[in-house]
């Protein structure tokens, strides 16, 4: 693996020599020369990494060499890091005389450093060339003479998967619905051929579950030839062809076609087709890698009319969704096994010969602390629990195991099955994605994390190549998408639109991640207190631990440092802090115990992600404009009201997040306040997202250079006035990508008249307006791609349904805070046909409202409240059939009565609905509310 080092540095040099050119002065031709021998050790060690991790015997001199490969790509790395450190401090910028004076003064300044880092590269390249020369003895091959396409396997008899083939159904435990519904698909549905795909992350039974499925009577009875392939991630076609036709053989009970072994790929295909004409056939290949695998089967096994089945069982969700090209497909996500399935599951294997098959009392505790840590992975619960079985039954064996389950992943043989298969899929991620994936180890385990807060952090580490014609953010969803495809990331929480908003590492994924971290010296996780650390350090993820302890690391050259949990980071420890870690890249201090920045933050020349997001910082120093390749500058939710003028120096800067929620206050203009921002804020022309900038500081000259920022995705204001409004309409209708918009007014009478906007961005998705519109702007109805809309305090005299209700991909919809002054609003057949969430509150005047039958036909959440003229239940929420939720707010208590599920006279139209709340404001702040939630026989507070 430590290809995935050097391939990651070759492109770093190669971007070094091709864009940056002249900050190598010097070192160039060095560097080059690095470049070029690092190309010739890259195609040695993929057949290294192939070896290793297909568990052949390596030579002790190879290891050792491996491991020399991945340090002096460490060292480089570093070298240049310091080379170009010294290069950026001591330029000054200023021109003229004065100028050329301090540039001599300084480069006689850093000519002596220059130079022996100069003569360190030296050095290091030196040194890579006698490393290169070493691999040749090894008998490695190159990728370019063929020996390994990066495809990895375990051989048949190391496979902990063969014993999934031969369980007896007693040993199977919670999955015989499945293999009911498995069943049904097979032996009924269409009688064209169909694909029906298992899909499931490593360990989680998708091959016992298959087998199962392929061994019933009912599916043995029903088809006519029956074929059992085991692919994995090397194979050959002709192989896999010649299983098929033998395995058909047996079924007609003949001997082996005569001369098979010597038939090329396409005379298997027309042999194998000879046999099917109306006949129906299931064949299963299982573990499946490659997506474009169907293209190498599809035409030998033909769509006959007869009910033809190919299962096929993956890791990889693409490649079920490949298959559709000319195929029907059923996709079965496998889930993990429930908490009752995976205890009964770990009891069997546990105390199968002890304890009369019971967990004893004194061991529940742990021992369903253990079964929680295999998430419901039948593998892992397996291997555990058989290891366990062969203990004795104290609380001292128990704990044990549980303490240091990680470590025992890695070396305890009855647990090297569970490391091997969840290892496979890291295994047969690309370099880059692989670089990704380690990263999300560096995250505490069961931590939810931000997705947009990892997309991030990998652009900034350099993992994510870009694409021509696609953001380095699309391209970095792209990979982020493809690791949860892959069944290797858990989505934990998904936007409206779809959308990935948090994920997560299974617990057991994140143990070999974190001992794959280590081994590879990616990152070093403190999680106890360590005063020093031998071995190589790139990045630090600190959780729970003294800021004491960082002191020991001051110089291990360390670029990344993600901090979880501290309890202080006190002023006598930040002050030296960045000149300990000048080499930092990512700096993520998000809820940290920190009400301060020092000043020469400025000197972290490569920092590229600065985080202080939800931290007690008041002011950023003036030489925060010297981090000219800062990249995100998160300050949301810190006491930031203002930025200095030398943020307009930070050319490279995407992303500036900046504001305050007081939760403490009830919703208003006031509760959220953005910065102020100066004039010169043209030069960022990078930026994709800026929220929120307080108008009113600045004035219209600030608005009018917003509208030279062209990149922008997302823009936020605050304080919007009359004298700025025209400008930011014509700023607006510059911004052709941006896809999130949200204004608010000065005040709630402060007229905001959004009508001038010319050309409005046509991406848009998400809309939010603030503040009194005289007239409701005529080219919202015709954003075809808006997905959330909030009108607040807009004060509307006509109904905004008629205007919105014909949009076509809007989801969520919520007009509050007296944005309607009308007594009716009416949504009428077909309105809104795709709207899932509907919220209607604070509209003081509304008297009735009335929903078609026919009207928001996916409607699945509708919030109602405040809204005191409003006496009636609507009896239009009769109709929408689809709503799984409804909240009632503060609302007048002849309606509330009205719901009473025994006497109430309008519970009839609501009793469908599965769930309804009944709120009430019980104190000031944000989170104010107080629920009861109204069920079917009687009223109960929660």
């Amino acid at each position: 693996m430590a290809e995935m080092a050097v391939s990651s540095l070759i492109d770093r040099l190669l971007h070094l020599l091709t864009q940056e050119a002249k900050l190598l002065g010097g070192i160039h031709g060095e560097v080059a020369d690095i470049k070029d021998e690092l190309e010739s050790i890259q195609s040695f060690l993929k057949d290294a990494d192939a070896k290793a991790a297909a568990e052949q015997d390596i030579d002790e001199g190879v290891k050792t060499w491996v491991k020399q490969v991945r340090e002096v790509a460490f060292h480089i790395a570093v070298a240049i890091d310091q080379y170009l450190l010294q290069v950026a401090l001591h330029d000054p910028h200023p021109s003229g005389f004065r100028g050329t004076l301090q540039k001599t003064t300084h480069l006689l300044k850093t000519i002596i450093p220059r130079h022996k880092i100069a003569a360190k590269i030296q050095e290091i390249k030196a040194s890579v060339q006698k490393i290169n020369e070493r691999s040749k003895r090894y008998g490695f091959q190159s990728t370019a003479q063929g020996s390994c396409s990066g495809a990895r396997s375990i051989s048949w008899n190391n496979d902990p998967r063969k014993d999934s083939l031969y369980l007896d159904d007693a040993d199977v435990v919670g999955i015989e619905s499945s293999i009911d519904e498995l069943i049904s698909w097979l032996v009924g549905g269409s009688p064209h051929r169909t694909v029906v795909s298992v899909v499931g992350m490593g360990g989680l039974g998708k091959t016992t579950l298959t087998k199962k499925v392929y061994d019933n009577q009912m599916v043995r009875g029903y088809f006519d030839y029956h074929a059992w392939i085991s692919v994995s991630q090397s194979y050959k076609i002709e192989d896999l062809l010649r299983s098929i036709i033998k395995q058909f053989c047996e079924d007609r009970k003949e001997l082996p076609l005569s001369g098979i072994d010597a038939m090329d790929e396409q005379l298997l295909v027309n042999k194998l087709r000879d046999y099917l004409p109306q006949k129906r056939y299931v064949v299963v290949f299982d573990d499946v890698w490659k997506i474009e695998f169907w293209d190498s089967i599809k035409n030998s096994l033909p769509d006959n009319h007869v009910g033809g089945r190919i299962i096929i069982t993956t890791r990889n969700c693409e490649v079920a969704n490949y298959c559709k090209k000319s195929s029907p497909v059923c996709v079965y996500k496998l889930q993990p096994l429930p908490r009752d399935k995976a205890w009964e599951l770990f009891c069997k294997r546990a105390f199968q010969f002890d304890c009369e098959g019971h967990c004893p009392a004194i061991l529940e505790k742990l021992s369903h602390d253990i079964v929680e840590k295999c998430g419901g992975l039948p593998l892992a619960i397996v291997a555990i629990s058989s290891l366990l079985s062969t203990k004795e039954k104290t609380m001292f064996e128990w704990k044990n195991l549980h303490d240091s389950l990680g470590f025992e992943f890695g070396r305890n043989p009855h647990l090297s099955s569970v490391n091997k298969i969840l290892s496979l899929s890291f295994e047969d991620l690309p370099y880059n994605l692989k670089s990704c994936f380690l990263y999300l180890g560096m995250y505490p385990e069961d931590y939810s994390i931000n997705c947009i807060r990892l997309i991030r952090q990998w652009i900034a580490e350099g993992f994510v190549k870009g694409i021509e014609g696609k953001t380095l953010e699309e391209v970095a969803q792209e990979y982020l998408i493809e690791l949860i495809h892959r069944s290797l990331v858990q989505v934990s929480e998904v936007k409206l639109d779809g959308k990935v908003r948090r994920c997560r590492l299974h617990d057991l994924l994140h143990e070999i991640v974190l001992q794959k971290m280590k081994d590879l010296s990616f990152c070093h996780v403190l999680l106890k207190q360590e005063l020093s650390f031998d071995g190589l350090i790139q990045r630090m993820s600190v959780n729970k631990v003294s800021y004491n302890v960082l002191k020991g690391f001051k110089d291990k050259k360390i670029h990344s440092l993600l901090l979880f949990n501290l309890d202080e980071l006190p002023k006598s420890f930040m002050s030296p802090f960045f000149s300990d870690f000048k080499l930092l890249k990512v700096m993520d201090f998000e809820e940290a115990p920190l009400d301060h920045i020092p000043k020469d933050v400025g000197s972290l020349f490569h920092l590229r992600y600065l985080s202080l997001r939800n931290t007690k910082v008041k002011n950023l120093p003036k030489s925060i404009g010297k981090l000219q390749n800062l990249e995100t500058l998160d300050l949301k939710q810190t006491l930031v009201s203002e930025l200095p003028i030398e943020i307009n120096r930070l050319r490279k800067l995407r992303h500036l997040l900046a504001y305050y929620h007081d939760y403490g206050l009830d919703f208003s203009l006031a509760s959220q306040k953005g910065v102020k921002i100066q004039k010169g804020v043209e030069c960022l022309e990078e930026l994709q997202k800026l929220y929120f900038v307080d108008l009113n500081h600045g004035g219209v000259d600030l608005v009018k250079e917003m509208g030279k920022l062209r990149q922008l995705r997302k823009l936020g204001v605050k304080n919007l006035s009359k004298e700025s409004m025209r400008a930011l309409c014509a700023s607006i209708a510059t911004m052709n990508h941006l896809q999130s918009l949200d204004i608010a007014s000065i005040s709630e009478d402060e007229i905001i008249d959004l009508q001038s906007i010319s050309t409005p961005p046509q991406c848009l998705q998400r809309l939010y307006i603030k503040g009194h519109l005289e007239k409701f702007p005529d080219w919202i109805p015709k954003l075809q791609h808006l997905v959330k809309l909030g009108i607040y305090w807009s004060k509307l005299n006509e109904d905004p349904m008629k205007a919105l209700q014909n949009l076509p991909n809007l989801l969520e919809l919520e007009i509050s805070r007296q944005a309607y002054n009308g007594e009716q609003l009416h949504i009428k057949m077909g309105g809104f046909p795709k709207l899932e969430i509907l919220n209607l509150q604070f509209l003081n005047a509304l008297h009735l409202l009335m929903i078609d039958e026919g009207a928001l036909p996916l409607l699945e959440k509708f919030v109602i409240g405040r809204s005191p003229q409003l006496k009636e239940v609507p009896c239009g929420i009769l109709h929408l059939r689809n709503l799984k939720e409804l909240r009632f707010i503060d609302m007048h208590k002849e309606f509330e009565e009205s719901l009473d599920p025994e006497q109430g006279s309008h519970y009839w139209i609501i009793e469908h609905v599965p769930i309804v709340y009944l709120l009430h404001k019980v104190c000031t702040g944000f989170y104010d509310l107080e629920a009861r939630i109204l069920r079917s026989k009687h009223l109960t507070r929660s």
